[in-house]
């Protein structure tokens, strides 16, 4: 899965807790500050609909004073190929951190908290739309995505994934909400 490069930080200064211990509101203000307001349209949001994020991969960053500083939020969603199977994935996003604390390594320890998290026995891919350069040390990556589809636009050098063994993936496929 990669090295993993850590921004230097206080982590003394910052707590991690389950997202589900923090009022949904303030997850909201958090998102629509790291995204703008606008951010339910982007195909991200499509790729989940229907779904509700996933509480034992899902973190908050509190800092000293006790405010949100960052949530990271997981998805169950399905790459469906071109023969009608279902395909379960983990969808990792959004990542997000407030403005004025981006780059003191907060992204850096909720990757790495919800990493920590997944079942080494029966962990999932992990597939996220995000920048490739920051994503790649946690071992991110989009060879494998290159004939995927999503339900809206996107860029295609953004859609990642992370597994261990790239050889089950499918070649092709759209990828979607898990509903089961």
């Amino acid at each position: 899965m990669g090295s993993y490069r850590r921004a230097p930080m206080d982590c003394e200064a910052v707590t991690l807790i389950p997202l589900a211990e923090v009022d949904p509101a303030l997850v909201e203000e958090l998102l629509d500050r790291a995204f703008g307001p606008d951010r339910h349209l982007r195909t991200a949001y499509m790729v989940r609909e229907g779904t509700d994020w996933l509480p034992a991969l899902s973190f908050a960053a509190v800092d000293e004073a006790q405010l949100l500083v960052g949530t990271i939020q997981v998805w169950p969603v399905a790459l469906t190929d071109p023969q009608g199977r279902r395909h379960p994935m983990l969808m990792v996003g959004p990542v997000a951190v407030v403005p004025e604390r981006q780059g003191e390594g907060f992204g850096t320890m909720l990757m790495l908290a919800m990493a920590k998290a997944l079942d080494p026995q029966a962990a999932l891919p992990q597939v996220m739309i995000g920048d490739p350069e920051y994503y790649e040390r946690f071992g991110f990556f989009g060879a494998p995505t290159g004939q995927w589809q999503l339900p809206g636009p996107f860029e295609r050098r953004r859609l990642l994934v992370r597994t261990d063994n790239p050889g089950i993936l499918p070649h092709e496929g759209t990828l979607g909400p898990w509903i089961g």
